[in-house]
């Protein structure tokens, strides 16, 4: 057979498996190969190859080889949760970014001691290095197995499968698992694991079903990457945006509301910013600012499809005998307010941008600080334009957000989805729509993966992944063209045939959500934020009640130069007044004794330490005013 290799095209005989053509080309890439790519498809290194085809060995570099081996990770966890706990029913347990877990339904909940258990005997597992065996079983054989186990999850699992589905199991040892795969060669693959956390889970993600046991976990295939990740860890720890929201005094999500955060004083002076920010480079950009209602009646949410489609997410009232909706998105809301005007081909494109507020019911469980909340302020725009307009509208909106994660110091890959299965429009519409962004991006020489398929229904999309200072990654911004809305809501302009035309649409964020990135920001910052965003900018201090006078005349001529500014009088050393400062984040320290009063001057420290020195109140302010000016990063 026939087999094109990434460096040409090799014949091998027929029947062979990937990890045996592994062995053939390096003894190493044998022994690093986790799983394998076959036209396309991820499969077992043990499953004979039988015709020609295109075949990739994947060693952990690879982010489908490291789910492969994670999830084969969670396999193990499954077994020794079982050896220790036999009565324990096994719900499911994937592979997840970063990691794996498991669900478990047991009556006691599991303890930080019982993690230490269960991490001695998968270790055990481990060593034993039993091969993993794949077979297959009829629908009712497969329902009377899992049966006789008293795995009933398992049991609905099975019963919830399409009638034509192929039921597989997997097994190592004595333990065995329905699963659809695919997993690594034998259990000896998972050299470096570590459970990191227990948590609980509803059963298929619904409050109405039972509460189950998740344990969460991540593995490696060697120790040194695994501690390296682990380190991150706890950086991300220190990092929390919900601890520092609380010792910062900028935001918090209180039990009396969960899902929707509280913003302090200094919280908005943050969020201000931002949206200042926000305006200011908009308004440059060509785009004016819209505000539409936070709730709309249902005949609106029928004609967007989100009634039907969305309605679970939605918070709904009745007013007058009439349905209405708290909005999960401001895209509707801007198709009417295009709509209040008959437009000519002269008028476009027609740039709109709103900071709305949206609503969107996420269950309980999901909910994570700013990150996932039930509330948040989309930072949307919709551009109406002609076909022709579309490549250029496109380089515009990258710019555009180029520029913003430029400014906040993020490096960022960029992805094109393309069309997927249950698309709606023309070929000829989604063949317009993909150039159109494919061009756009060709012609800005901007790097970018192709991800087929994964478009959204109404149009192909961009997708921008920034990456933080641990190296984690963040889907923000996003340009989506969409073929969908403008023909629901009827949208049209005059053409220059003096006919009736349908707008092309786009639809972009570039924070995505003010709340989300200002905890993403927060983790990527550990609080410390730049100059420009600081809530508090500048602390003067005193050494001695002498200095409060000469301090207090110092905060007056900051405040009236536009610097945010504190002011410490306590009899207290400068020291600890120094530290406080510190723990808070402030970025500059101006301190005051007997000398600056008697020389007109400010003692200049910064958070991280540094003592500038001496200077004159004017030159610090030029300091401060070209660095916030700059938007400088230090």
């Amino acid at each position: 057979m026939l087999i094109t290799l990434k460096n040409g095209a090799r014949e091998f005989e027929n029947g062979m498996s990937a990890l045996d053509i592994a062995g053939q080309l390096s003894q190493e890439l044998k022994k690093q190969a986790i799983c394998a790519r076959v036209d396309g498809e991820i499969q077992e290194l043990w499953k004979p190859i039988d015709r020609d085809c295109a075949l990739e060995i994947l060693t952990f570099d690879d982010d489908d080889a490291k789910r492969v081996l994670r999830h084969t990770a969670s396999h193990v966890l499954a077994q020794a949760v079982k050896k220790l706990r036999p009565e324990a029913k096994l719900a499911i347990g994937p592979a997840i970014d970063n990691g794996f877990y498991y669900d478990f339904d047991v009556d006691e909940p599991f303890t930080p001691e019982f993690l230490t258990a269960v991490e001695k005997e998968m270790k055990k597992i481990v060593q034993k290095n039993d091969q993993l065996e794949r077979f297959e079983l009829p629908r009712e054989e497969a329902i009377r197995f899992m049966e006789e186990k008293g795995e009933p999850y398992k049991v609905e699992l099975i019963r919830d499968l399409p009638q034509d589905a192929v039921i597989s199991f997997y097994k190592q040892g004595d333990f065995t698992d329905l699963c659809a795969g695919p997993h690594v060669p034998s259990t000896g693959k998972v050299k470096a694991f570590k459970l990191t956390s227990i948590a609980g889970a509803y059963w298929r993600g619904s409050e109405k079903n039972k509460m189950l046991q998740r344990i969460y976990g991540t593995a490696f295939t060697n120790k040194e990457d695994l501690d390296a990740y682990l380190q991150r860890l706890e950086e991300a720890k220190k990092r929390d945006h919900r601890r520092l929201g609380r010792e910062l005094d900028l935001f918090d999500v209180r039990d009396e509301g969960p899902g929707f955060p509280f913003f302090y004083p200094k919280g908005m002076i943050l969020r201000n910013i931002l949206e200042d920010y926000w305006r200011q480079i908009h308004r440059a950009a060509g785009y004016e600012e819209i505000k539409t209602p936070i709730m709309l009646n249902r005949a609106l949410w029928e004609r967007s499809g989100h009634w039907d489609h969305y309605r679970e997410n939605m918070y709904t009232t009745k007013i007058d005998e009439t349905d209405f909706a708290i909005k999960p998105m401001n895209c509707p809301g801007g198709m009417l307010v295009y709509q209040r005007k008959q437009w000519s081909y002269r008028d476009l494109p027609i740039r709109s941008g709103e900071l709305g507020l949206v609503h969107r019911h996420e269950l309980s469980g999901t909910l994570h600080g700013l990150m996932r909340v039930r509330c948040f302020t989309q930072d949307d725009a919709h551009i109406f334009m002609t076909p022709e307009q579309i490549r250029d509208e496109i380089k515009g909106v990258y710019k555009l957000i180029d520029s913003v994660y430029s400014t906040f110091g993020f490096p960022y890959k960029v992805e094109l989805s393309t069309r997927p299965e249950n698309s709606i429009g023309t070929d000829e519409m989604w063949e317009m729509a993909t150039n159109g962004l494919q061009g756009a991006l060709d012609d800005l020489g901007v790097p970018y993966v192709i991800n087929e398929g994964d478009g959204a229904f109404y149009g192909p999309k961009i997708d921008f992944h920034l990456e933080d200072c641990l190296g984690r990654t963040w889907q923000c911004g996003t340009i989506q063209l969409d073929m969908n809305l403008p023909e629901r809501f009827d949208l049209t302009y005059v053409g220059a045939d003096g006919e009736k035309h349908r707008p092309v649409m786009i639809h972009r964020v570039v924070f995505g959500s003010i709340e989300r990135f200002i905890g993403i920001l927060t983790e990527h910052f550990a609080g410390a934020y730049p100059l420009w965003l600081a809530p508090v900018q500048v602390k003067v201090l005193t050494i001695t009640d002498r200095a409060d006078e000469a301090a207090k005349q110092v905060q007056a001529t900051l405040e009236e130069e536009g610097i945010r500014t504190e002011i410490d009088l306590r009899n207290e050393k400068i020291g600890f007044k120094v530290r406080e400062a510190v723990m808070m984040k402030i970025p500059y320290m101006l301190v005051l004794g007997d000398k600056e009063v008697e020389d007109g001057t400010v003692n200049v420290r910064t958070r991280k330490g540094e003592v500038i020195g001496t200077m004159k109140l004017d030159e610090a302010i030029r300091l401060f005013k070209e660095e916030i000016k700059t938007k400088a990063i230090k």
